[in-house]
C-alpha cells in the first residue's frame, strides 16, 4: 500500500494495530473515529461481529452535555463522549475494554475520550 495521503497513512497504522488488538465478549474493543467536526466511539465484540454500544457527538441526547464551548470538535466534547460511552457500558455490565485508537495519535481528543472513559469506570 503506497501512502499518498494522510488518510492512507492513518489507515495503514490502523491495520497494523488491528493485527494485535481484538475484542472478545469479556473484553470488547473500544474503537474511536475522529473527524474534523465530530468524534465517534463504539464498542465491538469481534468474536461475534456485533456492536455492543456506541456514542457520537452528533446524537441529540448528547446536545445537553455539549452545551457552551463543548463541541464534538474539541477536547471538552470528547470528554463528554467518553463519560457517555462509559455509562452505557456500565448499564450493560461491561467494565473492561481494549482501546483501539484507530490509527490516530494518542493525543488531544482521542486521549481526552480515553481519560474520561477511565474516569467513568472503564478499565484499559
Amino acid at each position: 500500500m503506497k501512502i499518498k495521503t494522510t488518510k492512507d497513512r492513518r489507515h495503514r497504522i490502523a491495520l497494523r494495530q488491528r493485527k494485535r488488538i481484538s475484542g472478545t465478549a469479556e473484553r470488547p474493543r473500544l474503537r474511536v473515529f475522529r473527524s474534523v467536526s465530530h468524534i465517534y466511539a463504539q464498542v465491538i465484540d469481534d468474536m461475534s461481529g456485533t456492536t455492543l454500544a456506541s456514542a457520537a457527538s452528533t446524537e441529540p441526547s448528547l446536545k445537553s452535555a455539549l452545551s457552551g464551548k463543548a463541541r464534538g470538535s474539541n477536547v471538552s466534547g470528547a470528554k463528554a463522549l467518553g463519560k457517555t460511552i462509559a455509562d452505557r457500558l456500565k448499564e450493560k455490565g461491561i467494565s473492561r475494554v481494549v482501546f483501539d485508537r484507530g490509527g490516530y495519535l494518542y493525543h488531544g481528543r482521542v486521549k481526552a475520550l480515553a481519560d474520561a472513559a477511565r474516569e467513568g469506570g472503564l478499565q484499559f
